[in-house]
């Protein structure tokens, strides 16, 4: 009678368990490399997208000078690193500098790609307009 009972209990074989195994382990190998660089992609993302809005905040800058005033300028180092004058918020990170070196702050820069100092998340050429990051992350200086 005991005997009976234990034949008809339902189970997982030693070789479905193996098979279930090797399965997963075949999907974590295909999964895996999908997912190594989303870091690097969230980088890139918050690295364009401060860049974004500091480009669109300059630009209207420049467009109510013009408006306002009659004569177009773009804004200089000070009033883009004081709060409230161009940004309505302080200066977003650059994603890809280091917390020691200030990535919140900003330079003047001479040419779009070439960092300026040690310090300094933002590189700026008043005469133009122009922001880019100043730093040599990958490929952010075409941007």
């Amino acid at each position: 009678m005991m005997f009976s009972r234990l034949a008809n209990r339902g189970g997982f074989t030693l070789i479905e368990l193996v098979i279930i195994i090797v399965v997963l382990g075949i999907l974590a190998a295909v999964a895996i490399p999908k997912y190594q660089d989303i870091t690097g992609e969230a980088k890139e993302a918050a690295g364009r997208a401060s860049l974004g809005s500091l480009r669109s905040a300059i630009t209207i800058y420049y467009a109510n000078q013009a408006v306002t005033t009659g004569t177009a300028i773009w804004p200089s180092l000070s009033q883009l690193e004081t709060s409230g004058s161009v940004m309505a918020q302080g200066m977003p990170e650059n994603p890809y500098q280091a917390t020691a070196n200030a990535p919140d702050s900003i330079v003047t820069g001479v040419t779009k790609g070439t960092i300026v100092g040690t310090r300094g998340g933002w590189a700026y050429l008043a005469s133009t307009g122009e922001i880019w990051p100043n730093t040599s992350g990958a490929g952010e200086n075409n941007w």
